[in-house]
């Protein structure tokens, strides 16, 4: 969710946008949850996930969180790169940048990557996020990694033969809350991961577009801040969705992952990768 001040919350589904996190930057991300919560600090396992400034009228205003899946492009939710003309201007950081440049979260300094373009999928709407909540960001400047640490696209409907279980795991990381009840929050921009498994697919809340997966001190989670950021199958760098939502303001119980491998949203990522 990207995060800001105030946590927009869609009544009748009682969802909240993770990537949507609207927090300040220093504390907040767009959307509802999404910082990574009960997990581990992730050091540099995964050097494509990158966080995300958007500017309001030329000022910081959310983060989230993104995945670097070719040297100018990055993958996010839907509500990170928002709807047209929402957004004045994107950067992203990567770990060491975030750490160690004084300009954060300002544009301009010496290590930040400007966007030169940001989309949304083309059906989504801030008032159903939920339903297409997929963006790409354009950069300004090459980000060189080696083959294996970009983040890869699933194949088409590759989650369905997925069943859930404790035992069908997903790694999510993200620069979100790291902890978050009505008496502190703790919000520190590092990068970490959690490994939640999957609760529900196909049907329930989720349809055929979501996936929920678990947010608890066992296996950790998503909140604030994590939005649009990678939720990989198990150990590998496939992206089974992007960090979307979460069902309360404490970024408990399970958390929303919209999904990669439906064809609508192939299409729409592949023709950045063209």
């Amino acid at each position: 969710m990207k995060t800001r001040l105030v946590i927009p919350v869609l009544a009748a589904a009682c969802v909240s946008l993770l990537g949507c996190d609207r927090v300040p930057t220093a504390a907040r991300s767009p959307g509802g949850p999404s910082f990574i919560t009960n997990g581990t600090l992730d050091g540099n396992a995964h050097p494509a996930v990158v966080l995300i400034i958007m500017d309001i009228a030329g000022t910081p205003a959310f983060r989230c969180s993104g995945t670097i899946i070719a040297p100018k492009v990055v993958l996010t939710a839907g509500h990170c790169a928002g709807e047209p003309g929402e957004f004045s201007g994107l950067r992203i950081f990567n770990e060491a940048d975030v750490q160690d440049d004084p300009t954060y979260p300002n544009p301009g300094g010496p290590n930040t990557i400007e966007a030169t373009a940001w989309h949304a999928h083309p059906l989504f709407t801030e008032s159903a996020f939920f339903l297409h909540d997929v963006g790409v960001v354009l950069l300004s400047k090459a980000v060189k990694l080696s083959a294996g640490q970009y983040g890869k696209l699933p194949t088409q409907d590759q989650l369905d033969a997925l069943k859930p279980s404790s035992a069908t795991t997903f790694t999510a990381v993200g620069y979100g809350l790291q902890e978050i009840n009505p008496a502190h929050v703790e919000a520190v921009r590092i990068r970490m991961f959690a490994e939640p498994h999957l609760i529900q697919i196909n049907g329930g809340i989720v349809g055929d577009f979501s996936l929920l997966l678990s947010n608890n001190a066992s296996t950790g989670g998503t909140c604030f801040g994590d939005s649009g950021g990678p939720n990989y199958v198990g150990s590998s760098n496939v992206i089974g969705g992007v960090t979307s939502f979460g069902l309360n303001g404490t970024c408990g119980g399970t958390g929303g992952v919209f999904r990669m491998d439906r064809k609508n949203v192939l299409d729409f990522v592949g023709q950045f990768l063209k």
